[in-house]
């Protein structure tokens, strides 16, 4: 399956700017700017590879358990794991940081664009996935990071799929990614009725601090 960038969600990068009324129509036009520049630059990349997953919650012909009580629970009874990274590119790290130089303004709307394009890219996959499974259920994506799946576990993920090599993204001593637009996930296959096939405030690694739960409201994830 090939990333597919085919759109940026306006009503998305806006809530990542969080920006939730109509926004001034000159914000509107700097961000249909910003949303073309950002689709002709982009160059998105993916990798993933699906294991068997063992009784133990071991991935099959490796030596990972992925950490935590809560990805544990989150791929219970599904007998495939799905484990992907993909990424926007260097290409669009460049152009945020020029846009830094020069116009902050303008920056903070390529990088919600592009916050916005990266989770376009990998709900594009995971319908071209369900597509091919049916009709296996997924679960939504979990992240290193999210609950107590700890960031660290990004390691097993980058030797696994040679993620380095194989699409360019680097991981730090932390466990952050470079380029910073990029994603690593875990997604269930033949998931059990009753598993979590959408990703909720529950699991979002910003639920302590998010201004939309502050509000009483959410950023329209479901």
């Amino acid at each position: 399956m090939n990333p597919r960038l085919t759109d940026i969600d306006p009503a998305e990068a806006l809530r990542y700017l969080g920006c939730t009324d109509a926004p001034p129509e000159a914000l509107r036009r700097d961000l249909d700017r910003c949303r073309a520049r950002l689709l002709d630059c982009a160059r998105p990349r993916l990798v993933w590879r699906s294991f068997p997953r063992l009784p133990d919650g071991r991935l099959e012909g490796t030596d990972w358990t992925p950490a935590g009580a809560d990805i544990a629970a989150h791929l219970r009874g599904c007998p495939h794991v799905v484990v992907l990274a993909a990424t926007l590119g260097a290409e669009t790290e460049t152009l945020i940081r020029r846009a830094q130089r020069r116009d902050m303004a303008q920056a903070l709307l390529l990088d919600a664009c592009a916050a916005a394009a990266m989770e376009h890219v990998c709900d594009n996959f995971c319908a071209d996935l369900a597509a091919a499974s049916a009709p296996a259920r997924l679960t939504a994506r979990y992240s290193p990071g999210y609950g107590d799946f700890p960031l660290s576990e990004q390691r097993h993920i980058f030797a696994l799929l040679d993620v380095t090599r194989r699409i360019g993204v680097s991981l730090t001593e932390g466990g952050l990614m470079l380029p910073q637009k990029s994603v690593t996930a875990l997604i269930g296959l033949g998931a059990p009725e009753g598993a979590r096939t959408a990703t909720s405030c529950d699991t979002c690694p910003a639920r302590a601090h998010c201004m939309f739960r502050k509000e009483g409201r959410s950023c329209g994830t479901p």
